[in-house]
């Protein structure tokens, strides 16, 4: 991670937290099945692990939305907060929470990163039995939209998980089909798209990864799956079990056999060995990031920059590497109406600028930065999406 880095505090996990470790995951045991062992973070520039959040041995308080009150779990039980199988996680960086569900169990589980407490949501929308693989929910990204999205392995049912206050709701979107272009390489076959996990890009599409490499194109819209192409540059028999977007907007994959992890390049799928040398148990990953990012902009030239552009902890990143961009610039932000909400102005030395922005006072919702130069022209336009 040595370009456009995000500064320390975009992902904040608690006091303990050290710099690079914005990825989450599901660690497992040192075993060749799947037995829960944390939620740790994990460094997206070597692939080696941080600080562990919530262990299969800590003391879990569960509080039960539908109940409204503390719960007692059976830890013999594949149904529960702490069950050995874990296969699917995503980060509510709005809330600082993780957002997870056991694969044996239709039950989903907030647990917030800070305090340690889990909230049960159950639901009776989720059809996960444990006779039936192909209804265990493996994969699970939060979306650019800011709901939670989980599907399970035969993609039989993309599930969005919504906040509403303190409530989650859980809502079945449907059925993902093949691309009638996918021939072979079936979304829904054991095979080429079984297991695995998926990202968000900035458009509220998702990137399936199979456990076999392979890489589909899903749109919430048409629930449609396209198969894009299988992973390059790994070994042959790794198996792709977590995936997830790190800040440089590539995707970093891992694997349930402890293999090392890899950092991907969505366009070329050609995947590289990150330097770590660890080769841990990881079953999910997440993150804050979203594939395509970047591209979602008016105007944006390659050396000029403002991200992240879903904002939710209400700072922007202005980088511009550009000898020819002199002076004094002025930041300015619109909302859909076109009314400036605010401004700032900024100062580029040697045609370089790293600098935080605090958009101060803004409510959710859609607007447009603006840079412009010390004659008024405009050097850069991009859309932003504010939400808490």
């Amino acid at each position: 991670m040595k370009k456009h880095l995000f500064p320390l505090f975009l992902l904040v996990f608690g006091a303990n937290v050290q710099a690079q470790q914005d990825l989450l995951a599901i660690a497992g045991k040192d075993n060749s099945g799947i037995v829960f062992s944390d939620f740790r973070a994990m460094d997206a520039a070597s692939g080696a692990s941080g600080e562990k959040l919530f262990s299969a041995d800590t003391v879990a308080k569960i509080f039960s939305q539908d109940r409204k009150g503390i719960v007692s779990e059976d830890k013999n039980s594949y149904n529960h907060s702490q069950a050995v199988t874990m296969a699917a996680l995503a980060y509510d960086s709005s809330n600082n929470n993780l957002v997870y569900m056991p694969m044996f169990s239709s039950n989903v589980y907030v647990l917030n990163a800070k305090t340690k407490e889990i909230t049960l949501v159950e639901n009776t929308v989720a059809r996960v039995t444990s006779c039936d693989i192909n209804s265990h929910i493996t994969r699970m990204a939060t979306g650019y939209d800011g709901n939670i999205y989980a599907l399970n392995n035969a993609g039989t049912q993309l599930l969005q998980i919504s906040r509403k206050g303190s409530q989650y709701t859980v809502s079945d979107l449907g059925i993902i089909k093949d691309d009638i272009s996918n021939g072979k390489n079936s979304f829904t076959a054991m095979e080429t798209g079984f297991g695995g996990d998926m990202i968000a890009d900035a458009e509220n599409n998702f990137y399936v990864f199979s456990a076999s490499g392979n890489v589909f194109k899903v749109t919430t819209k048409e629930l449609k799956a396209k198969f894009v192409g299988k992973i390059s540059g790994i070994p042959e028999n790794y198996s792709v079990n977590g995936s997830a977007v790190n800040a440089k907007g590539k995707v970093v994959i891992a694997s349930a056999k402890g293999d090392s992890l890899y950092e991907v390049d969505l366009l070329t799928l050609q995947a590289k060995v990150l330097p770590g040398g660890e080769k841990p148990h990881i079953y999910d990953l997440a993150s804050r990031y979203f594939a395509n990012d970047r591209n979602s902009s008016v105007n944006t030239p390659a050396n000029i920059d403002i991200y992240p552009t879903r904002v939710d902890e209400h700072f922007i990143n202005v980088n511009i590497n550009d000898k020819t961009v002199k002076g004094n610039l002025k930041l300015s932000v619109f909302d859909i109406s076109g009314k400036n909400v605010m401004e700032q102005n900024l100062s580029v030395k040697d045609g370089s600028l790293n600098q935080q922005v605090y958009l101060k006072n803004l409510v959710n919702g859609a607007y447009i930065v603006s840079i412009t130069n010390e004659s008024g022209k405009s050097i850069l336009s991009k859309k932003i999406i504010v939400t808490e």
